[in-house]
């Protein structure tokens, strides 16, 4: 195999590749190495053009006869950083050893190997908090309280909230699995979401009222369908309302109004907009970016009193990405906070 026949091979490879020659200098190279290490890499000595440490040491283990090798390295543009992977091999070309170095972008695999871990590290510390009351709890009842009438009330008490709490998180796991895995699969059925939309209130009616808050909805008659998935869109608008309630202000109107846009410029369609707005005491701008975000909270301790597990938005999210919509989130500290839904008619 000659060099034209390397050439021809790494021309048809999708990842940067290059070949280092018996005088280790650079003799043949594809588009997409050219593009990430520079045009000018054809002759010239493979140290002086690459300046990877790693890289280098790949390839001088090859060279003398180690096997083949690879090392993990990273480039930076801008505010990204990307990690490469280098496999260098021996390759016979015009009857003499050369090194064959190809580059693979491994960046995701890594970023998706540290979010599986953060979820593991976050579903740990959300869940180690309860059992660890219940499991104290259920001590002192073995023990100095086994008599005591009172304090088994108030433990059993606690007790229940905190089985409920675990409860839940439990089931917006299953629900976010259950969301990501269907994330890919676009929903065809067809939907009045006037009329889903009046059931949802309906339905949290009694839980606003306790609050001294009423649901006012604006725009939901007469509406073009939309495709969707009902129980998945019940879900997200169930969530914002409830939301709204919890996190507004007392006595307050919780607005849920609906517009029909002619075209909407991020989802290139005409498009059903849903807006739930509360009147409560706003987010602050820093935190908006993030609040799709898993078991990601403003406060804390405030969003576990309310019995919130931190999931809520993020199951929004995926389920408005499967709908092939868009989640806006939108807030002034003082005044309250918007979050709108837009989703694409049926047929655009």
């Amino acid at each position: 195999m000659d060099n034209n026949d390397i050439q021809i091979v790494l021309d048809a490879l999708q990842l940067p590749a290059f070949l280092v020659d018996h005088e280790e200098r650079i003799t043949v190279s594809n588009a997409p190495a050219r593009r990430l290490l520079g045009g000018a890499l054809r002759g010239g000595h493979y140290a002086a053009v690459l300046r990877q440490p790693q890289i280098l040491e790949a390839i001088e283990t090859v060279i003398a006869g180690g096997g083949p090798a690879r090392a993990s390295f990273a480039t930076s543009s801008g505010a990204r950083e990307t990690i490469w992977m280098a496999s260098a091999a021996a390759l016979s070309a015009g009857g003499r050893q050369g090194v064959l170095v190809s580059l693979e972008d491994t960046t995701e695999m890594l970023e998706a190997g540290q979010m599986r871990r953060d979820f593991v590290a976050n579903v740990s510390h959300e869940l180690r908090t309860p059992l660890t009351a219940l499991i104290g709890f259920i001590d002192t009842l073995r023990g100095a309280a086994r008599d005591d009438a009172a304090a088994r009330d108030r433990f059993l008490s606690i007790m229940e909230r905190e089985a409920n709490r675990m409860n839940r998180l439990v089931k917006d796991l299953l629900s976010l699995s259950r969301v990501e895995s269907e994330e890919r699969m676009r929903p065809t059925g067809r939907l009045d979401m006037g009329e889903l939309l009046r059931s949802v209130i309906q339905s949290l009616t009694p839980l606003v009222g306790d609050h001294g808050q009423r649901i006012e909805l604006t725009g939901a008659d007469d509406l073009p369908a939309i495709s969707g998935d009902g129980d998945q869109l019940r879900q997200v608008f169930t969530n914002l309302i409830e939301n709204a309630a919890k996190y507004g202000a007392r006595d307050e109107t919780v607005t849920v109004a609906v517009q029909v846009l002619a075209r909407d410029p991020s989802l290139r369609c005409a498009a059903l907009q849903i807006d739930v707005v509360d009147r409560g005491e706003g987010i602050d701008p820093i935190h908006l970016p993030r609040l799709t975000e898993r078991f990601y909270r403003i406060d804390d301790h405030r969003s576990r009193e309310k019995g919130g597990t931190g999931l809520g938005l993020a199951i929004v999210k995926h389920i408005v990405n499967r709908h092939r919509g868009r989640l806006r989130i939108s807030s002034t500290p003082g005044e309250g906070s918007r979050f709108s839904v837009l989703l694409p008619l049926a047929g655009d």
